[in-house]
Order: C-alpha cells, then structure tokens, then sequence
C-alpha cells in the first residue's frame, strides 16, 4: 500500500485495503469531529453576508428564503428557517418555485411572487414585501432575478454551489466556494453545506457582539441541524471528501440517536429503514427519493413542510404525502423508460450498428415529465455508458433537458461551450460536471444534439462506452463473516468518489430462484471454501442461463441483511457473469 500509509495496525486488513484505494492515508482522516471541519471564515464574501443578516436581524426585517426544488434546496431552506428563528428572526418565510409552472431559480416571475401575501408566513401580514431575500441552492445565475429584486429595493444574499458563469448578479453579498478566487479548500459543499457554514459564521458574528445575552435568548447548538445537513449532501451525490464526510457522519450519528427531526424521523419510517443503523445509502436510496418527489410530481412546499414539523404526527401526515408522490414518480418513470428503450431500439434499427449511435446522447419527447426527465437521464446513461440529456416540453415553444454524464466528460463545461460557439441556441443552462439543465428554443433540437455529440466525442471515443466495475479485489473465505460486514457498513459514510466497497470472485451456485419474477436471489460457496452465503441480484434474471450453471464471477458488496431480528452476511451483486 505504499510508504506513506499510516493506518492503525489494529484496522483489518481489508479495511486497510478499501481505505487506501480511496486515498485515505492516516487514521485522522477517520477522525469526524465537528472540530476537523474546514473554517467558515476562509468563504469569500462572508463578511459582507454577516453584515446583512445582523442589520436584517437588529431590525426585524422581513426575510424571504428562495429555494431550489430538490432535496438539496429543501433541506437548505428548512435549516436556514429553523436557524434563522433560534437566533431570534421573527418574520421568516420561504418560497420555492414550481418546477413546470415557474423553472429554476430566482427569476422575476419569483420576485414577483414574493411580494405577494400569499406566499408569505409573517405576522402580523400587511407589507409582506420581503426587505432581504436569501438563495439557498441557486442564485448564482440569477442575473436578472436579482436585478429585480434590488430594483423593487429588496437586499439579495446569494448562497449556492453551482458552477458560476462569467457575469455574477449584483446582490448585495454572495456565497458559493466556486467563486474564483474563493480560498475555501473544499469546493464540494453542497446548497446545505454552504447555508449550514452561513449560519454557524451568523452565529459566531453574533455572539461577538453579544447579541444573545442582549435578547435573552439562548445561544442555537446548530448541531442539530446536521440531520439536515446530511441528508441533503448524500441527496445531491456530491463528491465526498473529508469534509462532507464530516458533515453526513455527525449528521448520521444524531439520527441514529434520534436526535433528529420529527420530519427526518417520518421520512426514514415511511421509507421502511432501521433509524438505529441508518447509513448514508439509505438516505441516498430511500429518504432522498421520498422528499425529491415532491418538488418532481408536485410541489417542493410539501417536502420542505415535513422537514419543518414540529410533532411527529403533523411529520408523518406529510411524509406519507411525500410516499405517495414517490410511488407515482415510479410509475411515471417506468412508463418514459419504456417510451425512451422503444425510441432507442429505433434508432438502432436505422442506424444498422450500435457504434453508430451518438457518443453524446440527446432524446426528446413533449409528453414526458418534466420532473422526471433527470432520473430517465441517469437511467440511459448507466445503461449506454455515456452523457445523456433528456428533453420534455416547457413553454413558449422552448423545450427543457436534464442531462447527466459519464467520468470524463465534464457536462457543465460542454454545454456552456456549445453556448459560447452558438449565440442563442441556448436559453438558459446551469449545473454540475455530472449533473446539468438547460432550456433551449424547440426548433434548435436539432442542432444542439449534433453540437452536444460532437463536443462529447472531444472526450470520448466508442472504445471507452462500456461500464467499468472497479475492484476492491478478492476477499478470502474467512473475510465472509457478520463483523467484517457491520464494520464495511459502519465505518463512514460511502458515496460518490468516495464509493462503497465491491469485491469480486469465482463462487459456485448452490441455488437459485426469482424473487417476484425480476430479482435474482442465490446461495453461493466462495472458491475454495466450505462456506455457503445468500447473494441477490436485483433486476436481474436467469431465464437465459444454461439448465446447467455451476460457476459465476461476480462482483458484490459484503452486506448485512436483517429477518425477523437476526443478522447474516449478505452479498449485493453489482454484475453476475456465467462461467
């Protein structure tokens, strides 16, 4: 493992070997205290940002939170309400676009809309017009948004990670670790990282000038926001360095406590998972999804009105809300992958061979809905290995896309390229180097998906469009054991660039059969060992197997799965090749 690998010689060997391929050197870098993180104070721009919210606060200004619709966005603008208050904010609301009725971001139409009533939550309720506007999780193209807002005499802070263009809006202050020449190490914060940093800077500046003791309030342990915290950076799979991972571990540990909220607490039970033993996956796979649907299917209020419960039972009531979108998000999906695989197969057919298809995939089709077009994105991207946007109609004859990429190909930078080489052929765009959106007039479909094919291929070649697995290696027939597995488990938080262990291994089956006729579910003997253990495979089938299999390679995760209170070893299979 090298020279420079310092880990404790009481670590197990392959955790020493999963570690070390991620770049993890020393037994510090496991070490997730809250004192480790990265300090607020190297943030371009939080001097001015703390000026803002202490004069918005001495005066009792009325403050506006404008959030995205995602998980992020909903998380971020629940912990900034919820910290806002406990530092004695009296006037508090939020406004969240919704996604089909008014796009992204802080646009006028939302500005707009902030000075009406109905959107606020302040007493007593004449004059709602917000005197400062805050953006968690957008705002950083928000050119002319915020030009309105400062034009109808509101203050805009702007708090957001996305990648910044070359004009920045004018707002009074602006937070984003992207910002060039922002000295803040990580630039992974996601929209509730960087909201999370805001107010624990607040709370320092404040409790400088005495500002607690002078309102007889006490001093917030935010802390206790970091349920949030966690759940919406796994959310937003941004990459997981050390100081995210400090932030999704605290965060974890609190609800694994139950030290969380009640609306945390009613998405994990309406997502079926085990709260005491709760992991970074099941946020990603199971809460994330519930509270993403309601800004997908309906709107993003509902979801950020869960997190803001204050008693289990008004939280669970929302929760079950926020199910029943998901389970109609499922369903919404399964139909436009359907539609996506059939449009696909022709293209296939008219293009006589696979290698002919577009390296830099786009796809269109007006019916299809607009906030699910980023997870069918994700979906034909896995399957063909490649960048894909997916496009559904918007308005005024524009149609909008979500697009996802492939390592390598950074999405943000192409798109604005192709923007850059074609005046007006882009509307709007926006987003990550995995992960972006954009808007586009109808009639330039065509022009933009040769433009995106060609920049892609600057990137990548046919050689390169096939699903890699990478390895952790092999275990050996005593690494098949409960404590290895709950160590994997447990010992941080897993996710993107920071990813979970797979193995891989000859095993000969010893049975098999289908779980509700898509899920492959077998028991299998490692080589050379004596050992059985239960391996599934989901939307997996064996219907094209041999009658005959003895031997398969698979690669796997080394998990724990719990039946009526008892715990086994259970391997959760990435590929299944017969031998």
């Amino acid at each position: 493992m090298g020279d420079n690998i310092d880990l404790p010689d009481t670590l197990h060997p392959v955790l020493k070997r999963v570690l070390a391929a991620r770049h993890v050197k020393t037994a510090h870098e496991l070490e997730y205290r809250l004192q480790n993180l990265l300090p607020v104070t190297e943030l371009l721009g939080i001097k001015n940002a703390m000026t803002l919210l202490s004069e918005a606060l001495l005066n009792q200004a009325r403050i506006l939170i404008v959030a995205d619709y995602d998980a992020d966005g909903a998380t971020s603008c629940a912990l900034a309400i919820k910290a806002l208050q406990q530092m004695g904010a009296k006037k508090v609301g939020f406004l969240v676009p919704n996604r089909e009725k008014h796009g992204y971001g802080l646009t006028p139409k939302i500005v707009e809309l902030a000075q009406e009533e109905a959107f606020l939550r302040y007493t007593p309720r004449s004059d709602n017009s917000p005197d400062l506007l805050i953006t968690v999780d957008n705002g950083i193209s928000s050119i002319e948004g915020v030009k309105a807002a400062k034009e109808m005499g509101m203050r805009v802070l702007v708090t957001d990670h996305h990648l910044p263009g070359v004009k920045l809006p004018n707002a009074d202050a602006i937070i984003n670790p992207k910002q060039e020449g922002d000295p803040f190490l990580s630039k992974n914060l996601c929209g509730v990282g960087v909201i999370f940093y805001v107010m624990m800077a607040l709370r320092s500046h404040l409790r400088e000038k005495d500002w607690f003791t002078a309102q007889g309030i006490s001093e917030p342990n935010l802390a206790d926001l970091l349920d949030f915290v966690a759940l919406g950076t796994v959310a937003d799979v941004v990459p997981l360095d050390y100081n995210n991972r400090i932030l999704i571990e605290q965060g974890l540990r609190r609800i694994r406590a139950n030290r969380c909220s009640p609306g945390i607490r009613a998405l994990i039970q309406v997502s079926g998972r085990n709260q005491k033993s709760l992991v970074a996956s099941d946020l990603a796979f199971y809460v994330g999804p519930r509270l993403n649907a309601a800004g997908r299917m309906d709107d993003m209020t509902y979801g950020i009105s869960c997190l803001l419960s204050d008693n289990d039972s008004s939280a669970m009531k929302q929760a079950r809300l926020l199910h029943a979108f998901n389970q109609e998000r499922r369903l919404e999906e399964a139909r436009m992958q359907n539609d996506a695989l059939e449009m696909l197969d022709n293209m296939l057919d008219k293009l006589g061979d696979m290698d002919k298809l577009p390296i830099g995939l786009c796809l269109l089709d007006e019916k299809w809905h607009q906030g699910v077009v980023g997870i069918l994105a994700a979906r034909i991207k896995d399957r063909l290995h490649r960048p894909v946007i997916i496009f559904t109609h918007d308005k005024e004859n524009h149609i909008r896309g979500s697009g996802r990429s492939v390592q390598g190909v950074h999405l943000h930078d192409i798109i604005e390229h192709i923007s850059t080489l074609s005046p007006g052929m882009i509307t709007y765009f926006g987003g990550h180097a995995m992960a972006a959106g954009l808007t586009i007039p109808q009639k330039q479909f065509d022009a933009f998906q040769q433009a995106f094919d060609k920049e892609v291929r600057q990137h990548l070649n046919s050689d390169e469009l096939h699903g890699v697995i990478y390895s952790d290696g092999v275990l050996s027939a005593d690494d098949f054991n409960l404590e290895l597995a709950e160590r994997l488990r447990m010992l941080t938080p897993w996710g993107h660039k920071f990813p979970e262990p797979v193995f891989e291994g000859e095993f000969e089956v010893l049975e098999r059969r289908l779980l509700k006729g898509k899920h492959l579910k077998m028991w299998v003997r490692p080589s050379h060992s004596e050992i059985s253990v239960e391996a599934i495979a989901f939307n997996t089938v064996d219907t094209d197997w041999p009658a005959e299999v003895n031997r398969i390679q698979l690669a796997y995760k080394l998990d724990v799965n719990v039946y009526r209170g008892t715990k086994s070893v259970q391997l959760m299979t990435t590929s299944v090749e017969v031998l």
